[in-house]
């Protein structure tokens, strides 16, 4: 069983009218990225019109860069001036926790949340301790279908990836403890207002080889 400690997210813009077009490519892509032993989690996601993106979650920095060297990449290099706006934007991040499905044989998964937000200067270490303690929350959300704890790797930013079978599972999370207990400590802890994106997944991968629960990078 693998742990997963490295992520990417990816923001893509599709030029109008390609929006199809965009989503096609999107869940194309999912033979590809089930070839790859190192790519751990991949979630197709849809933000809103024309807005598009990929998360994907990985063993190490060695899996994550043989990805990004990999032929999804070099085909959505090659798409892009065709299908997008602009190039994609890609942060690299680190996965302080994570629950994965213990079996990776996963239903449908058709919705998500991005949460994103700065920690408060200083408190840095108490907020990834913080998203670190969530995740035993989450392990008795039934329909939480997958979650992530993330850290962008460039910037103090600080987050939250997670996936659910419909929208009453997601509305569930929304109203369980994690969000409770973020609000509690957001003065302390949080430095701005997050940003919360509702998203819906296109196409989705869990690798078999991935199906426990566990802490990520330090």
């Amino acid at each position: 069983m693998s742990m997963v400690t490295h992520g990417l997210l990816a923001r893509l813009l599709s030029k109008p009218g390609q929006a199809a077009q965009a989503e096609d490519f999107l869940r194309s892509a999912l033979p590809q990225v089930q070839a790859e032993p190192g790519t751990l989690a991949w979630f197709a996601l849809r933000f809103g019109r024309d807005d598009y993106g990929i998360f994907d979650a990985f063993g190490g920095e060695a899996a994550r860069d043989a990805h990004l060297e990999g032929p999804v990449a070099r085909a959505l290099q090659a798409e892009a001036p065709r299908l997008m706006q602009r190039d994609a934007e890609i942060a690299k991040l680190d996965v302080l926790a994570s629950k994965l499905p213990a079996s990776p044989q996963v239903g449908r998964v058709s919705c998500g949340l991005v949460l994103a937000f700065k920690a408060k200067a200083g408190h840095e270490a108490e907020v990834a301790q913080f998203l670190r303690e969530a995740l035993a929350i989450v392990e008795e959300e039934p329909g939480t279908t997958a979650w992530f704890a993330i850290r962008w790797a460039d910037k103090p930013h600080y987050g939250i990836f997670d996936v659910f079978p419909d929208h009453s599972a997601r509305n569930a999370h929304l109203t369980g403890r994690v969000p409770r207990e973020l609000a509690k400590h957001a003065l302390k802890l949080v430095g701005g207002m997050p940003t919360m994106k509702m998203v819906d997944v296109l196409a989705t991968h869990i690798s078999p080889s991935t199906v426990e629960v566990g802490l990520g990078v330090d």
